[in-house]
């Protein structure tokens, strides 16, 4: 987009009702990440049953999985510098260059042999893991943030549904399994293309979300490790939740194909997306409501209250199931409802509003992304404990330990957390009374 359009696009949004600013930048979040699940997920829609070629005695899906649920750990690992080094008008660039080249490492997929299949996964991961940093950087330190990150965050909940659906269309029509991720990411570019070019032209946080929600500016090393000093404690625990919650997350979205095929919906190519739909609605109102919540420290709270919640909902549901008081469909959408109610909140609101309480000048991402790099360490944990113990429990079972585990040693985890930050608010560290914020380095 030109400069002149760009100027046009930007100077209306600043002018524009708060309902249209949100309805802009939200669906333009939305699309972006939407967009880039088409390059993620879509493989998982696959059994990879039938590959010729393959030498070793492990399921090759599983391998292929833990290739790049390894990389976009790496690639989360790195996000902590890169994401909140990246100056703002360069964001855009640097999503389709990260998107783009994740689409070269699903077309090395079709071309390379089986043996060599995984590197390509492990580098389309690579690509990957910076593009929610990258996004929520146009989001967060405004007013709207919790409506725009709602928004955005309902993408991740439909879109891996979505894609694999697509996917599996393509499978039924034809497609080669090694060829299939790498069509899906080519349908969704113009899609990608328009969305970022939409996200380019909004601008930056005014005076009045400054003075509620801190200035946001790119941090440097010293910066981010002062941030991560002052959070330590609490930042420690509620990491411990999160690494829970992206293991059984991650687990339940990348082996969804197995799991409805065990629950009688094989060839359901819809069940992939039509489950998703009210958990995503569910998740994207409750969230959106926080942004009444004018006080951080209170609205720090409420997350808190809200993930609690959903870890409750998780574990009930599965209990509810196994006592057949619950059928397959109402539990993978309640137990897709409570995870992702508990799982939602860290990916911005909440430490968004953590940067707030403490009036600290830099960015959410540092630790957004702290917590998704240790998040998917413990993914690739479970792969391979899942590859490799030996356990005899099919895929409803062994998803159905990970909903009580996860559910008791969250809710846990979150009324420690609880106490951690109502501890720092009564010594003046947290919340009203703010330390004096680091030196961010200039844009």
């Amino acid at each position: 987009m030109s400069g002149a359009a760009q100027g046009l696009v930007g100077r209306w949004l600043s002018r524009a009702p708060s309902w249209a600013f949100a309805a802009y930048g939200g669906l333009a979040a939305f699309a972006a990440y939407f967009s880039m699940y088409a390059y993620r997920k879509p493989f998982a829609a696959a059994d990879w049953s039938d590959v010729a070629g393959w030498p070793f005695a492990i399921d090759f899906k599983i391998v292929l999985v833990i290739a790049q649920v390894a990389g976009y750990a790496l690639s989360k690992v790195v996000g902590v510098k890169v994401v909140s080094e990246t100056p703002p008008g360069r964001r855009a660039l640097a999503i389709l260059l990260l998107v783009g080249g994740s689409e070269l490492a699903l077309v090395a997929l079709g071309l390379l042999p089986p043996a060599l299949a995984p590197l390509a996964l492990f580098a389309n991961g690579l690509g990957l893991g910076m593009i929610w940093g990258l996004v929520f950087g146009f989001l967060e330190g405004r007013r709207l943030s919790e409506a725009l990150g709602a928004m955005l965050c309902a993408s991740f909940i439909l879109a891996s549904g979505v894609v694999k659906s697509v996917g599996k269309a393509l499978l039924l029509a034809g497609v080669d399994d090694r060829w299939m991720p790498a069509l899906t990411g080519l349908l969704f570019a113009p899609l990608l293309f328009v969305a970022v070019a939409g996200l380019a032209q909004m601008p930056p946080p005014d005076a009045e979300d400054e003075v509620q929600r801190v200035r946001r500016a790119p941090m440097s090393a010293k910066d981010r490790a002062a941030l991560l000093a002052a959070h330590g404690p609490v930042l420690a625990v509620l990491v411990a939740v999160y690494v829970l919650l992206t293991a059984v997350r991650d687990f339940r979205d990348n082996f969804s194909a197995e799991i409805w095929a065990e629950l009688g919906f094989k060839d359901a190519a819809a069940m992939f997306s039509v489950s998703e739909l009210p958990v995503a609605l569910l998740v994207l109102v409750g969230l959106a409501a926080l942004i009444r919540v004018k006080d951080n420290k209170r609205a720090v709270g409420f997350n808190l209250v809200f993930i609690a919640g959903g870890l409750v909902l998780l574990g009930a549901s599965t209990g509810l199931h196994q006592a057949r008081l619950l059928g397959p469909v109402g539990w993978m959408v309640a137990s897709g409802a409570g995870l992702y109610m508990a799982y939602t909140p860290f990916n911005g609101m909440l430490f968004d509003r953590m940067i707030a309480a403490t009036g600290t000048v830099g960015t959410a991402g540092v630790l957004i992304y702290v917590a998704d790099a240790s998040g998917y360490v413990g993914s690739v944990a479970l792969l391979l404990v899942k590859a490799f113990a030996r356990l005899d429990l099919d895929w409803i079972h062994f998803l159905t330990v990970l909903a009580y585990a996860t559910s008791a040693l969250g809710v846990g985890g979150i009324a420690i957390a609880g106490l951690l930050l109502g501890a720092f608010g009564a010594a003046g560290s947290y919340g009203a009374a703010r330390p004096a914020p680091v030196q961010a380095m200039r844009e």
